[in-house]
């Protein structure tokens, strides 16, 4: 199974989140049940962005790039 590197948003607090995994659907589910601790205070969240990656290492990398360059500011850049 591929590596996805998914972006997500809190209307709630106005933050937007991002994050790496194998399934995708569990990680959502485990992020609006408030079982994940960095993003328990802004449930519900909404989906944004999935970028597919051929393997760990590679969702990692993009991912550090994605927070390093500013969520908000990476996602501009795609459009």
């Amino acid at each position: 199974m591929d590596y996805v590197v998914y972006i997500l948003f809190s209307e709630g607090i106005s933050q937007y989140y991002a994050g790496q995994t194998e399934n995708i659907e569990k990680r959502i589910i485990r992020h609006n049940r408030g079982l994940v601790k960095s993003t328990k205070r802004g449930v519900p969240w909404k989906l944004i962005k999935i970028i597919p990656v051929s393997s760990i290492a590679e969702a990692m990398k993009l991912k550090r790039k994605v927070k390093k360059r500013g969520i908000k500011r990476f996602l501009a850049d795609l459009t």
